[in-house]
């Protein structure tokens, strides 16, 4: 029974970080007391675990060149944090699976009802009770709707329903002010519709041409989308007259001090928790000190808004393997298990939302798609005849 609520409960806490606490420890816990540990070299067996094993020991390598071991050592665990698959998926067996999957979708529409609240009722974007900013929430609307569309393709008796709800998690994310996570979701939504329907060609283009009409009315209704596409084409003007001040300035400042910064050190990079410090040491006399004035601009520096170049300058071209090894890892893992198709469009939303966010630090959402991986291989193992021995619930 224990294991039971520790994958029921951690589908509702992962979306608040005190909640996510207590989880964090009862699910290894009841993994242990349910006998896991019995199970381990089966499950590091798997690709997905490896390639996680791989990049934060890598990124533990990397303290050892830090300047700053204890900003490394807080890097580290934002890494090792989704280590938690591994017990949520051997805790996984035919009589638990009902409760982790209801523990995920009362988690997830309950979150999705408190961002619609917050939309609809204050105009607030994100959700700022659970501290969620509206980057994190628009990446937890993506992920919503490949997984619906993808549902959608495989399940025929609830295909209209499923596509509606992606369509209405579309809008709502149109109408949130993250641009390049809806690029991604977009970018990603189509690779996925060409994978199902690619021997259907009739069905791709109307599945196609229905998505792009979706797209085109939600964006031309919302008057968010116009709102940042104002901004958008302001700050590029801007950045073109020498003013980096705003959010496309402060990205393309933080990329091009990065890439710098991985040129200087290419190898093995700065050291694990380096990366801000560099910026903020470097910012000042770089190229004359033409992007001095964006610590006024943004004083706290967290992450350069680019997975790649957040690695590169931690591990260099060390770290960038590790990381390119962990995403191709993910994936082969949904191919091992029947999933290939799920697991293309989600490492593709991945890799997209990656080029212009760091999406590590959305906790949320990477705790969500540790939770659908989990989900999705257990259930296609068990689709294909895949799935290793588990001790059954007790």
């Amino acid at each position: 029974m224990l294991a039971k609520i520790a994958l029921f409960f951690f589908g509702i806490a992962l979306w608040d970080k005190g909640l996510t606490f207590y989880a964090y420890y009862l699910l290894p816990l009841a993994w242990i007391l349910s006998g896991g540990l019995g199970h381990v070299r089966q499950i590091l067996k798997d690709p997905f675990v490896l390639g996680m094993l791989a990049l934060c020991l890598v990124l533990a390598l990397g303290i050892l060149w830090s300047d700053h071991p204890k900003l490394g050592f807080r890097v580290w665990r934002r890494y090792v944090a989704f280590l938690i698959f591994i017990p949520y998926l051997g805790l996984l067996t035919k009589e638990r699976l009902p409760w982790a999957i209801g523990g995920a979708l009362i988690g997830y529409f309950g979150v999705l009802m408190m961002g619609l609240y917050q939309w609809l009722v204050f105009g607030n974007q994100g959700i700022p009770v659970l501290r969620m900013p509206y980057l994190h929430f628009s990446s937890m609307l993506g992920v919503g709707v490949i997984l619906a569309v993808y549902l959608g393709g495989k399940i025929r008796e609830l295909r209209s329903i499923l596509w509606l709800f992606a369509a209405l998690l579309l809008f709502v994310q149109v109408n949130q002010h993250a641009r390049g996570i809806l690029i991604a979701t977009l970018v990603s939504s189509l690779f996925l519709v060409i994978l199902l329907y690619k021997k259907q060609i009739k069905r791709l283009l109307l599945v196609v041409a229905s998505l792009i009409m979706s797209v085109s009315v939600f964006a031309y209704s919302s008057p968010s989308f116009h709102q940042r596409l104002i901004e958008a084409k302001q700050d590029i003007g801007s950045t073109e007259q020498g003013n980096y001040s705003s959010s496309v300035g402060y990205r393309f400042a933080m990329w091009d001090v990065g890439i710098h910064g991985i040129s200087e050190r290419p190898f093995f990079g700065h050291g694990t928790g380096m990366a801000t410090r560099y910026f903020e040491n470097t910012v000042d006399t770089y190229k004359g000190g033409i992007y001095r004035n964006l610590l006024q601009f943004h004083p706290t520096t967290y992450h350069y808004h680019n997975d790649w170049i957040e690695i590169g300058m931690h591990l260099g071209l060390l770290g960038l393997f590790s990381y390119f090894f962990f995403l191709f890892s993910w994936f082969k893992t949904f191919i091992t298990h029947g999933e290939g198709t799920l697991g293309a469009a989600l490492i593709c939303f991945v890799f997209f939302c990656g080029l212009t966010d760091y999406l590590v630090f959305f906790r949320q959402t990477m705790y969500l798609l540790v939770v659908i991986t989990a989900l999705s291989i257990y259930i296609g193992s068990q689709r294909f005849g895949f799935v290793h021995s588990r001790p059954e619930s007790r």
